[in-house]
């Protein structure tokens, strides 16, 4: 474990952020690169919750031990529903579904950081090495969709966690979902930067061909260098643009989200990305603009200084620029797209690319008028 260096907290000043967000990545914790290897984030700070905030320092007596590398931890979460509802008017669905909590993947950027508060744990290095699973999901799925009245719209899948980071080779929940979707002919849309989604071809295959399925692949970067830093154990960029091209050959409709756009650091891509995407036979796209809420901006400031400090004044200035002249803006309808100047480019940049390439020309729609609810048993049940 290192010290802080002094040296950092001098960048990290004059990089213009404030005594507050200092203080927050120094009770962080900066862990060397040996033990925090293969991690997005640096530091592991207290949830906002704790009543207590964990420092290391160097006290000159050589004391601190070398401690063991972060290893993936992952335990069992016994939910009493799995459906999630939301009313958000900025986001295409009503319902989703989120198999674990934490992801592996270790995005740096990832929304859903802070969401590791709430389980008395740090969104930094505990997000991604101390984890969730579900194994009832699919159990509790079928007796939700057999409830008196259920009404079948689409469900998202992997809006706030990735459903096919490492840990579903084992645990293979969002599988066990799949199948039950399938059976009863439930429409389901996914989002995914893992490769892995290929592994349910065959399962979406056949939803396709009755127009109960969507997949669509996050590529933020062609750079494979930005990508293994920035989300160290997702699929590389290439593995990504495959996966599409294996999913459009099995009929399977693919889109691709440029997300998030991280100004003065990956914007430049986005055509190339679009272009890429379309090439693999992604016919739908959209993009999302970074994402700093809460605790998710010191982590990404601390990544962004230690991996390219020379940009650190001018990302930020440019993400402040489209917030308002703040790190995040939650407004509904700013908080996707941004505002300002340099949100509209972006904005305009992504429609005149996507209606040159033919994306969104065509909107696929999926059903819902196919879905058979679990027997009358299942129903029964729900009585008792």
């Amino acid at each position: 474990m290192e010290p802080i260096n002094t040296a950092d907290v001098a960048a990290f000043k004059e990089g213009g952020a404030s005594m507050a967000n200092l203080m927050i990545e120094d009770s962080g914790i900066r862990f060397g690169g040996e033990r925090r290897r293969g991690r997005g984030a640096g530091i592991n700070p207290s949830g906002r919750y704790e009543p207590l905030s964990r420092h290391v320092f160097d006290d000159g007596w050589e004391t601190l031990e070398d401690l063991p590398p972060f290893k993936t931890e992952v335990q069992i979460e016994r939910p009493r529903t799995i459906i999630t509802r939301n009313t958000s008017p900025d986001i295409s669905f009503d319902r989703s579904i989120n198999a674990y909590r934490g992801c592996e993947h270790g995005c740096i950027y990832c929304f859903a950081r802070p969401t590791h508060a709430y389980m008395g744990m740090s969104p930094g290095l505990d997000f991604e090495a101390k984890l969730f699973a579900k194994p009832d999901a699919p159990k509790l799925l079928e007796r939700e969709l057999g409830k008196q009245g259920y009404v079948p719209r689409t469900i998202a899948i992997g809006t706030n966690t990735d459903p096919y980071q490492p840990i579903e080779k084992t645990w293979r929940i969002t599988r066990q979902i799949l199948e039950v979707l399938e059976a009863h002919d439930h429409p389901v849309g996914i989002v995914t930067k893992s490769a892995l989604v290929t592994r349910d071809i065959d399962i979406l295959s056949r939803m396709a061909e009755k127009s109960l399925v969507k997949v669509a692949l996050s590529v933020t970067t062609l750079d494979k260098k930005l990508a293994r830093s920035m989300e160290p154990r997702t699929s590389t960029p290439p593995r990504r643009l495959q996966a599409m091209r294996a999913l459009h050959d099995a009929g399977i409709p693919v889109s691709v989200m440029v997300a998030p756009v991280i100004p003065g650091l990956n914007d430049h891509e986005m055509e190339r990305i679009l272009d890429s995407a379309r090439a693999a036979g992604a016919r739908e796209a959209g993009y999302v603009i970074l994402r700093l809420p809460l605790e998710v901006s010191p982590l990404f400031k601390d990544w962004l200084l230690r991996n390219y400090p020379d940009r650190y004044r001018h990302v930020i200035s440019l993400i402040r620029s489209m917030r308002d002249g703040k790190d995040y803006d939650a407004e509904w309808g700013k908080r996707m797209k941004g505002a300002g100047p340099y949100a509209w480019q972006i904005g305009r940049r992504f429609e005149m690319t996507a209606r040159r390439l033919g994306l969104n020309s065509r909107r696929q729609s999926l059903r819902t008028d196919l879905f058979s609810a679990p027997n009358g048993a299942a129903r029964q049940l729900e009585l008792l």
